[in-house]
């Protein structure tokens, strides 16, 4: 396996790794510049030679993989016989500089509704590394000619037509996924809040809409969903920084956007 294919497979499991580059090489080494390694919570792919290099490389790997900011860290090696590392002694004679670059997992973000704000809002996250989640249950919204406007994405762009319930993909996203809530029907977004409540392990939940909105939807979920006051505070709504008060759908989305980075960077701290 490839050293891309193998960050691939840690992006598709949602699984932090590190790549793991040699640097600089002066003098004899096990493998020139440009040798990659990565590593996962427990599996290695690739090598840059093996022996005492490799082992400190996957030792601090796994020390790093995971960490809230990690930052890159170049190690430097000396490769002689009166160097005796924790792992042993190579004396090929020359020296070596190892890079290692943290591959966190990146934010999962689930749009529900993807009308006019919402296809704005995926227009702007879509420029950002992260699994973006488009649901809707009308299929005219989800068309190639409408998403086309996404084909340049930076995020990996995860469709998902649901006619009927598509509260039931709130099971299949990622854990840690932040929900928001936008749709066209607000029947719809009232189940989706009663169900992301009851869906263990999600991140933030955001609704779209306005107070006299909210002060139904937060009645029902008390009375007829039996949810109690701290849960149904989880919800955020309205969703976006409360200074910006354009109507337009590109400026809620602008608004939105910007709150939800706002709360990765925060959380990332």
């Amino acid at each position: 396996m490839t050293w891309v294919s193998a960050v691939a497979r840690l992006r598709a499991r949602r699984e932090p790794g590190v790549l793991v580059t040699v640097a600089t090489v002066r003098g004899h080494a096990p493998r020139r510049a440009g040798a990659k390694l990565v590593v996962g919570l427990t599996e290695t792919w690739g090598s840059i030679g093996g022996g005492n290099i490799e082992a400190v490389a996957i030792d601090r790997s796994r020390e790093l993989n995971g960490v809230p900011g990690a930052e890159p860290e170049l190690i430097e090696f000396a490769l002689n016989d009166k160097v005796t590392g924790p792992h042993g002694v190579q004396c090929c004679g020359g020296a070596v500089s190892v890079l290692l670059e943290p591959l966190p997992v990146v934010e999962a973000v689930a749009v529900f509704g993807v009308g006019h704000v919402g296809l704005e809002l995926a227009r702007i996250l879509a420029r950002h590394d992260l699994d973006l989640h488009l649901v809707d249950s009308r299929p005219d919204m989800l068309t190639d000619a409408r998403l086309g406007v996404l084909a340049d994405a930076v995020a990996q762009v995860h469709v998902h037509h649901t006619p009927l319930l598509p509260e039931e993909v709130l099971a299949e996203l990622p854990p840690g996924s932040h929900v928001l809530i936008m749709t066209h029907d607000h029947a719809e977004d009232a189940a989706l809040c009663d169900a992301a409540l009851r869906t263990d392990g999600l991140g933030s939940i955001g609704l779209i809409g306005s107070a006299v909105k909210w002060s139904r939807f937060r009645h029902r979920l008390t009375t007829e969903g039996g949810h109690d006051s701290t849960a149904v505070e989880r919800i955020k709504t309205p969703v976006g920084i409360r200074e910006i008060t354009g109507k337009e759908p590109a400026t809620i989305a602008v608004s939105i956007a910007a709150d939800l980075l706002r709360a990765f960077e925060r959380d990332g701290r």
